[in-house]
């Protein structure tokens, strides 16, 4: 019989959220407990209470991460209305650069890449996850006739593929009228 996860207690889930929010701001790679408990308000034995170990912590952050993550595709999804992956990368595009949403994104962009090039412990599937993540959004916001095809396929990829290497660039140069003009671009060319 699969073990159940138990419910977190508000404490728990108040420390998550304080450290979520330092994680926000200063990033996992170089996490510290002791910092980290002493700016949110906790002791580390506390949080290797609550969270079992630091990579729970942090894959509990990833989850947190991911949470807001989903919920911006959650708005972009209508798989009973698809608007059109046009349309859907519009959206996404303009959500991304909005810079109000800066901090999430670095964060992702940290946990994608650690993702990488450590596949096992914390980090482990962060990145299979949120490609995956975010193909099923954009094939949702595609009509069945162009989704179900192997060309519905390609199209989203290469949407996706503009839409992150775009995001990168944008955390790397915050040249956000340069790439907003390539993305147009390439969705002109997605247009035909």
């Amino acid at each position: 019989m699969p073990q159940e996860t138990p419910t977190p207690s508000a404490r728990q889930r108040e420390l998550l959220e304080a450290a979520y929010q330092y994680a926000l701001a200063h990033g996992l790679t170089d996490l510290s407990l002791r910092p980290l408990a002493e700016a949110i308000g906790s002791s580390p034995r506390v949080l290797l209470f609550l969270f079992g170990s630091k990579d729970g912590l942090v894959q509990a952050l990833l989850t947190r991460a991911r949470d807001d993550e989903l919920a911006l595709l959650a708005r972009v999804r209508q798989p009973d209305r698809p608007a059109g992956l046009v349309p859907a990368v519009e959206r996404v595009w303009a959500w991304l650069a909005a810079k109000e949403h800066r901090p999430l994104l670095r964060l992702w962009a940290e946990a994608y890449a650690r993702s990488l090039v450590q596949p096992d412990g914390a980090w482990a599937g962060f990145a299979r996850a949120t490609v995956e993540d975010w193909l099923g959004v954009l094939a949702d916001c595609q009509p069945p006739s162009e989704r179900d095809g192997e060309d519905g396929a390609v199209r989203r990829t290469l949407a996706l593929a503009v839409l992150r290497g775009a995001l990168l660039d944008l955390l790397a140069t915050d040249d956000e009228q340069r790439l907003t003009a390539a993305v147009e671009h390439q969705l002109a060319l997605l247009r035909d």
